[in-house]
């Protein structure tokens, strides 16, 4: 008894439930999703979401382990989609020459995506992890606009003399049969749409791999000690600019690929569409989720997603009403008696049926 007792209360640990709830919850759902599409059951709206949902899953888990986890306040997780969204599109319009199966070229997008906005994170925060509250958010935030103008004014094109890059539009001159992969303010246009939901759901549960072993390990831990008492984590030897370059790095990357993902979804992309607004929204799928809450964080996005396109037939009052509930989740979420009644009504019923 002593032995089964243990068994069940080791699955019963609250963090391996919440990790657990977290990737069968993203399992069910997409089993649940792909049946709708195989029986026809599911709108063409709802299977164009399907895609950008899971984008925005990934890119909020991220800034989730950097403004939940690490304590830092970044408004920048728009400019790092943007980075992998560009790159992606740049690495899939180089490979479609000699890699034409579209997996293959898709992953291989992913990662460059990644690893480029990856750079970036850490390029941006030396100087910026120095920084704290309002400063950081600030200086992310300035982050963020600086990507989207250098995008803006960004030209990128290749044809058999290989790749041409400027600033300028008419510096170069590509040969017949050359393609523009960047077009400056128009952005990318003629991109091979070549994502999926499959991959953007094992994206998705990639993603949840990674922060959960982040947060749950040796370094996890000190991100949360430095987040929690800065001095006090010192003064027992962590390192605080490591863990918390760490966090920001590890976000950024997620936010890459989750770009190079939503890039590659679409023919045709502007810079403007990973502007303040973006990162803002990323934010409040953060927020209403629960910080640190990785369960909570997919289930507000999802949901915050597509409540917009199911009030589409209200017209002029939807955007009212999609205020409204935001402002009444977050009541009832900061509400603590309201969450000790619920907390203890679920625990009351969990030990009746036991």
């Amino acid at each position: 008894m002593k032995e089964k007792s243990s068994i069940f209360s080791r699955f019963g640990d609250k963090q391996h439930r919440g990790r657990l709830m977290s990737f069968v919850l993203v399992i069910i759902a997409y089993i649940a999703v792909e049946v709708l599409v195989k029986t026809g059951n599911l709108g063409s709206m709802f299977s164009s979401l399907l895609v950008p949902i899971t984008c925005y899953v990934v890119a909020a888990i991220g800034l989730n382990l950097n403004v939940g986890i690490s304590g830092e306040l970044n408004l920048g997780q728009a400019g790092f989609m943007s980075v992998g969204a560009f790159c992606g599109i740049c690495v899939s319009g180089i490979l479609a020459g000699s890699v034409t199966a579209g997996i293959p070229r898709l992953i291989i997008a992913i990662i460059c995506g990644a690893v480029l906005a990856a750079v970036f994170g850490f390029l941006i925060g030396i100087p910026v992890l120095k920084l704290q509250g309002d400063y950081l958010a600030i200086v992310t935030l300035a982050f963020g606009q600086i990507i989207k103008s250098i995008f803006m004014n960004a030209y990128i094109g290749i044809d058999t003399d290989g790749l041409h890059f400027s600033f300028v539009e008419s510096t170069f001159k590509l040969q017949p049969g050359g393609k523009m992969l960047l077009n400056g303010p128009m952005g990318a246009t003629g991109t091979q749409k070549i994502a999926n939901f499959t991959i953007g759901t094992i994206l998705v549960i990639v993603a949840l791999f990674v922060v959960y072993n982040l947060m749950f390990s040796r370094s996890g831990r000190a991100i949360m000690a430095a987040r929690d008492n800065r001095i006090a984590a010192e003064s027992v030897g962590i390192p605080i600019s490591r863990t918390k370059m760490l966090a920001f790095v590890t976000s950024a990357a997620l936010a890459g690929a989750a770009g190079a993902l939503y890039g590659l979804n679409y023919s045709t992309l502007v810079p403007n569409k990973f502007d303040f607004n973006t990162s803002i929204l990323i934010l409040v799928y953060v927020v209403l989720g629960g910080l640190g809450n990785m369960t909570g964080t997919i289930i507000s996005t999802v949901v915050l997603i597509l409540l917009p396109e199911l009030l589409r037939s209200l017209q002029d009052y939807r955007m009212l009403i999609y205020a409204v509930v935001l402002i009444v989740i977050m009541l009832v979420t900061n509400n603590e008696w309201l969450m000790t009644k619920w907390k203890s009504l679920f625990a009351g019923k969990a030990k009746g049926g036991a």
